[in-house]
């Protein structure tokens, strides 16, 4: 999918390149695989994508936003197509989910940023507008198919709703990202088929709960 970044606000002048910004953020992926976080410049990453560094600072304050956008856009490459049932939606997206956690730039640009964000709020906030409430959109798409298949009951309450969906992201991205990237364990079709039935069998009475 092509990249989501915003301009900056404030910002004025020439328009944005879509292929600017695609080859600054693969840039940015491929120097924190070869340099780490801590070497990473946004001299070298300009370098990298051969442009100049004030374009990068046009575009982000620092490296921090730099490496945020350029994990975002890789997880908006995630989609839940429709499977026919509620747990083989699950376990297609968890599938994808783990092939690219298993990819060098995803694994070491996101656990880079994540180990940042726990000393720098705005870099969480970033974090969860860029990434988790982006990604929210998945956890939406199949609560609303599976409710007019029948599998899950409709929320009355909007509020009971946003729960569950916080839910069942949180269930889904925190087991797989344990799994593959603090455990090291595989995260193969036999897990998959037991997570996804795990979250499936828990809906229920979490819907229930939430009236």
């Amino acid at each position: 999918m092509c990249s989501r970044t915003k301009p900056r606000n404030g910002r004025t002048g020439r328009p944005r390149s879509t292929e600017a910004d695609a080859a600054i953020l693969e840039a940015t992926r491929a120097a924190l695989v070869e340099l780490g976080w801590s070497k990473l410049t946004m001299g070298d990453v300009a370098g990298r994508a051969g442009v100049a560094k004030t374009t990068l600072y046009r575009r982000w304050a620092n490296k921090n936003e730099l490496v945020v956008d350029a994990v975002a856009v890789l997880f908006d490459e995630l989609e839940l197509p429709d499977l026919g049932s509620l747990q083989a939606d699950i376990e297609h997206v968890v599938l994808q989910f783990a092939a690219l956690l298993e990819r060098p730039e995803t694994k070491t640009a996101l656990m880079a940023v994540v180990a940042e964000s726990t000393r720098d709020e705005p870099l969480r906030e970033r974090i969860r507008a860029s990434i988790v409430e982006r990604q929210k959109r998945l956890v939406l798409a199949g609560r609303m198919r599976a409710q007019q298949r029948g599998e899950l009951p409709a929320h009355r309450d909007p509020v009971a709703t946003d729960a569950t969906d916080d839910l069942i992201f949180d269930v889904i991205a925190g087991a797989v990202v344990h799994r593959a990237l603090v455990s090291a364990e595989p995260v193969d079709e036999a897990w998959v088929a037991r997570l996804s039935a795990l979250l499936v069998g828990g809906l229920g009475a979490a819907a229930a709960v939430g009236g």
